[in-house]
Order: structure tokens, then C-alpha cells, then sequence
């Protein structure tokens, strides 16, 4: 059974549309479980949402209330195993409810910046012309202030919080998947088959949202998932600032900058959720390298 399919999904004449998307995805798959380190960043990520979803049943202690009498700066022990806050509370249930807020700001960017992104670009290199001239010095505008920068002034216009984190963040994260877009559009606009949908009377409209968009959509996926770090980094940078969630909310730029003024005498304070930021971070690294791999026409067979 197992082979059957197998030859059935590698099949070089798949007999529907269904079994072409499906043998397209299993290739895929195929060449990204090849490589090792992706499939850790991987394992890392599904980690993290497993995680986030079930942060209630992991977390061992409230990641809001603490006890200011007896548990204030305490060490790693077998109660707490990270050890505990200037306000007496568990880093570690801190930690597991922050991923909850990272998980929130990654998923939530990615589906705000890559569409507004990917229809720019893709509007701007099937229009040419003004359309084009007028889209891109727009970008440009956007790609002139560094990433952080733009999102802290987006932030203090709009005002401090997570909701509006999030929008700063995805603002200042669209122009570089306009540009991808924009690139293979340019490319992809000239192919016959492009020409021959225009021959049959499709609108323009039909053409880049049903024809041209779907083939720049790989390339985007890619680059929003490597990404991802630079989003956390930006998030954590705006908590560390005092621009992101608020307390007592937990989270991990917040967590941070708390604990910036015990790191001589407790260092864990802040080493913790540092350390997570850097393996979630890494995680999305691993995991984008093995996608631009795996989708690869030259590498997927």
C-alpha cells in the first residue's frame, strides 16, 4: 500500500489536478526532510505551539502573581525550576505564557505583510509604467528607516500595546516581499502561458491573483519564515522598550529588560528569556533555509 502511493504521488503523468498539487507537495516534503537541520527547526517550531496552546496545563505557577515575601529573586531549585522574579514570579511559567505572545505577533505579521506585500509586488511588475514607478518609491520610502526605527515611531503614534505592536511591525515588514513579488512577476509576466491567458480575454485582475500570484507565493513563503527572527527580534526589542504588551502580561522583550538591573547578582532573570528568543529565532532560520532548499525547482525531485 505504501509503495502504491508512493509511486502514485511521483507519478510523471498524475491524472487529476489533485494528485499533480498532491505529488508537488509530497517532493517537496521529500527534499525538505532530507535535510537534518530543518527538520530540528522544525520539530523546534511545532514545539513552540504545542507550547502556546497548552500553556495553562504546563505552566506550574500563575505567570502574573507572585509572592513578594517568599519567593523574590530566588535561585533554580526543584519549586521553581528557572527560578523566580523581582516580583516573586516563576520565570518559567513566565516563559511558557510568553510563547503565547510571540506565537501571536509571528502568525499575526506573517498574514497581515506577506499578502499586502505579495500584491504590490505583483501589481507593480504585471502594470509597469506609473504604477509601477509610484508602488516602488513608495517601498523605497518604507526601506529608507530601519526596521525597528519605523515600527518604534509607528508605535509611539499609535500608542503602546500588542495590538498595536503588531500593526507597527507588519507596516515596516511588507516592502521586501513586494520586491521578491515584484522581481519574478517581471520575469513571469513574458512566459507564454501568461500570454496565452491574456489571448483568452482574462482581465488583468484574473491574471495576477489567479495566474501570477500563485507562483511568486513560494518564493514569499520562504522569505517571510527566514523573516521570522527579525520579527521576534523587532516584538522583543519593542517589549524591551516598554512599546509592546504591558505587565504584567508576560513577555519576552519585557521579561528582559526587567531583569537587566539583577544580571550581575541573578542573571537568570534575564539569560532566560533571552535563551528563548534566540532558540525560536534559530528554529525559524532552520526551518526557512530547508524551505528555500526544498522549493528549489532544482532541488525537488
Amino acid at each position: 500500500m505504501t509503495t502504491s502511493l508512493h509511486d502514485w504521488l511521483l507519478s510523471d503523468r498524475p491524472a487529476s489536478r489533485r494528485q499533480a498539487a498532491w505529488g508537488r507537495a509530497y517532493s517537496i516534503w521529500r527534499a525538505f526532510a532530507r535535510d537534518r537541520l530543518a527538520l530540528l527547526g522544525l520539530c523546534m517550531v511545532l514545539a513552540l505551539v504545542l507550547v502556546a496552546i497548552f500553556a495553562p496545563l504546563l505552566a506550574p505557577y500563575s505567570p502574573t502573581v507572585g509572592d513578594l515575601r517568599t519567593t523574590r529573586l530566588l535561585p533554580p531549585s526543584g519549586p521553581f525550576w528557572l527560578g523566580t522574579d523581582d516580583q516573586g514570579r516563576d520565570i518559567l511559567s513566565r516563559l511558557i505564557f510568553g510563547s503565547r505572545t510571540t506565537l501571536y505577533v509571528v502568525l499575526l505579521v506573517a498574514v497581515l505583510a506577506a499578502p499586502i506585500g505579495l500584491l504590490v509586488g505583483t501589481v507593480a511588475g504585471y502594470a509597469g509604467g506609473w504604477v509601477d514607478a509610484l508602488l516602488m518609491r513608495i517601498t523605497d520610502i518604507f526601506l529608507a528607516f530601519p526596521r525597528l526605527i519605523l515600527a518604534l515611531a509607528f508605535v509611539a503614534a499609535l500608542g503602546p500595546g500588542i495590538g498595536n505592536a503588531v500593526i507597527a511591525i507588519a507596516i515596516t515588514a511588507w516592502p521586501p516581499y513586494a520586491r521578491m513579488a515584484r522581481a519574478e512577476t517581471l520575469t513571469i509576466r513574458q512566459a507564454d502561458y501568461i500570454a496565452a491567458v491574456r489571448l483568452i480575454g482574462a482581465s488583468p485582475w484574473r491574471i495576477v491573483l489567479h495566474h501570477i500570484m500563485p507562483l511568486c507565493l513560494s518564493s514569499v513563503i520562504v522569505r517571510v519564515t527566514l523573516d521570522m527572527a527579525g520579527i521576534i527580534l523587532t516584538a522583543a526589542g519593542l517589549g524591551f522598550l516598554g512599546l509592546g504588551a504591558q505587565p504584567p502580561q508576560p513577555e519576552w522583550g519585557a521579561m528582559i529588560a526587567n531583569g537587566r538591573q539583577f544580571v550581575l547578582d541573578q542573571w537568570g532573570v534575564a539569560a532566560a528569556p533571552g535563551a528563548a528568543i534566540f532558540l525560536v529565532s534559530l528554529a525559524f532560520n532552520l526551518v526557512g533555509d530547508g524551505l528555500r532548499d526544498a522549493l528549489d525547482p532544482k532541488g525537488v525531485k
